[in-house]
């Protein structure tokens, strides 16, 4: 690693800590040269696999875009932002054992589930956008759908 202050590219590593649930790691670094101290931090790759979109299109996954859609779902309700890392997380690792591509659809699908038993309101909010809602007979017949689902 080059130290960020004179360039040299002989640091080494004087102390090292996981956080973020083991995800992520800090390291406190010191040159060789100058001895000036500094922090990187390192954190597993995001996964890598394709989104087949409607029309068999293909895009590579972009975890913002699940993390933009959740936290407009989730906006102004009390839930954490480690909470939604915690479930884009586990989302991620069930789209991993789905191989190199996965369905637009089932993500969604996957999403909704997970709103659901997190925040019942984020997930009427989810569904009406990724439903596309027409009217409020379609909000009825998801909140019905709610209701016997939760009795």
């Amino acid at each position: 690693m080059r130290c960020p202050k004179c360039l040299e590219g002989d640091t080494k590593v004087v102390d090292s800590r996981e956080f973020n649930s083991n995800k992520q790691i800090r390291r406190r670094r010191s040159c060789e040269n100058c001895d000036y101290r500094f922090s990187t931090f390192e954190k597993y790759a995001e996964p890598n696999f394709m989104v087949e979109k409607k029309q068999s299109k293909l895009e590579p996954y972009c975890r913002s875009k699940v993390e933009r859609g959740i936290m407009r779902a989730l906006e102004k309700r009390n839930i954490g932002t480690t909470k939604v890392q915690s479930l884009i997380d586990n989302l991620e690792q069930k789209w991993l054992s789905h191989g190199k591509k996965i369905p637009s659809q089932v993500m969604g699908e996957d999403i909704m589930k997970a709103l659901l038993d997190l925040d019942q309101v984020a997930y009427i909010r989810f569904a009406s956008v990724y439903r596309a809602f027409s009217d409020i007979d379609s909000f009825k017949k998801e909140l019905d759908t709610i209701n016997k689902n939760t009795d």
